[in-house]
């Protein structure tokens, strides 16, 4: 598909989200082709100081770890890494649930128009962080997973993008045992208490990652439900691609109990479905799908957990450990000796798993509903049977945001992890404290009025 958008385009593009590397437009033109679809344009930080998002380049050290995958490190050229790397994660998170786009040539014009466009829809923290990246030559062309493809159907498509974080704890034996917490308390829990200290959040959610990922029904649903009264930048809801709930991502957002309950009544009304109703259909299609399994496995591909992959790191980039330099502990600095001992061959794909994993923890998983039409008897896409309406919902799951981490950010994963393992350690919980989520127990989300249950 040769596609080339050029300034006259611009107006049929709209402000969707944005993530940290890249700022999501919506089409709403009348161009056949074009309908259902939505833009991945590249952002650059306005901190010229800070590193750069994302790979535009691999350095040496990276054609290393990525020169044992056909073609990746050579898609560079043809600037269609997102494409080439959807297809590494497609083999491991499965090729219906992913989808790699096609390259679309952009002009600057059209770049700094849509720029100027969307910059009153953008989240202001945002604005000041970052902006279009208007040297870009192209654009990332993918289909809206908030909605069905061809033509819109009488009843409304209900969709929900669920930023799942890391689902398991881990079990390195290259973990300190200062840092043996996180042996016992997820990531993303002790992650919540650093971000209320520093401001970024001013509640502490009650998600808990081992729910999600517990294969339990009703412990997805207590996910789910945890979801509505902190969404952060872990939930969003979209009614026929229109974002209805959740905010623009980044841990300072928040919704107010009465907007949770507004939501939940206009979900109503355009679904049919109870607030209960809903939270059964989305964990029902959780459940059934599967599509967390994948995930889960994917990133436990990181099974050396960054204090052991980082020794590795120093060891491609042929340099000095720093992760070595303060350690005293005798049998550590021998576990840690026996890595730096290990082939660059064998260091490569622990490395690379890492970062295939680090993809994984911090994709989203996109799922889109809407009611089967009762003569419908054969679907491209799954169904699932909602036996409190008692009727069938066709959904389709793909995982979104599935970007190439770049090898240089090894040293900052590695200080962001002590950082957060530290400051829990110190200082236990603040703040309010949630149900003791480390252990998978029910959640109840009774400070919201939100009553989700009838």
């Amino acid at each position: 598909m040769d596609v080339l958008l050029q300034a006259g385009d611009a107006g049929d593009w709209v402000y969707k989200g944005e993530g940290a590397a890249n700022l999501i437009l919506s089409y709403t033109g009348s161009s056949p082709s074009m309908l259902g679809k939505v833009l991945r344009a590249k952002k650059i930080l306005n901190d010229k100081a800070q590193p750069a998002l994302t790979c535009e380049v691999f350095s040496s050290s990276e054609q290393l770890v990525w020169g044992e995958i056909p073609g990746l490190v050579e898609s560079l050229k043809q600037d269609c890494l997102p494409q080439a790397y959807a297809q590494v994660m497609s083999q491991h998170l499965g090729a219906n649930h992913v989808d790699g786009g096609v390259r679309a040539r952009v002009s600057k014009e059209f770049l700094e128009i849509v720029g100027k466009n969307v910059l009153s829809s953008r989240p202001a923290w945002r604005v000041t962080a970052s902006a279009i990246d208007t040297s870009a030559d192209s654009a990332l062309l993918i289909s809206d997973h908030s909605l069905f493809s061809g033509k819109p159907r009488g009843s409304s498509c209900i969709a929900v993008e669920i930023k799942a974080k890391c689902g398991f704890l881990p079990s390195s034996e290259y973990i300190s045992q200062e840092n043996s917490i996180k042996k016992q308390v997820t990531r993303y829990k002790m992650h919540q208490q650093l971000k209320f200290h520093q401001g970024q959040i001013s509640k502490i959610s009650d998600y808990n990652p081992l729910d999600l990922f517990s294969g339990s029904k009703e412990r997805i649903r207590t996910a789910i439900k945890s979801f509505f009264s902190t969404p952060q930048n872990n939930f969003r809801i979209f009614v026929d691609g229109s974002l209805h709930f959740g905010g623009m991502g980044g841990g300072a957002d928040t919704v107010h109990p009465n907007e949770t309950e507004k939501c939940l009544e206009d979900l109503t009304k355009v679904s049919g479905l109870q607030p209960s109703d809903f939270i059964e259909l989305l964990s029902e299609a959780i459940f059934k799908s599967g599509v967390l399994d994948k995930l889960l496995a994917t990133q436990k591909l990181d099974d050396h957990d960054i204090e052991g992959a980082i020794h590795l790191y120093y060891d491609i980039i042929s340099q000095p450990c720093l992760a070595c330099k303060n350690i005293t502990d005798a049998e550590l600095l021998h576990k840690y000796s026996v890595l730096h001992s290990l082939s660059l061959d064998k260091s490569c794909k622990i490395v690379r798993d890492f970062l295939i994993a680090a993809t994984a923890k911090d994709c989203s998983l996109m799922m889109c509903f809407r009611p089967r039409e009762s003569e419908t008897t054969d679907s491209e896409y799954d169904s699932v049977f909602l036996e409190s309406v008692n009727r069938t919902y066709d959904y389709k799951a793909y995982f979104v945001d599935l970007d190439v981490k770049p090898l240089d950010k090894m040293p900052h994963y590695f200080k962001l992890d002590q950082k957060i393992v530290n400051f829990y350690t110190k200082n236990g919980e603040v703040g309010r404290v949630p149900c003791d989520s480390s252990k998978g127990g029910s959640t109840s989300g009774d400070d919201s009025k939100v009553q989700l249950e009838h």
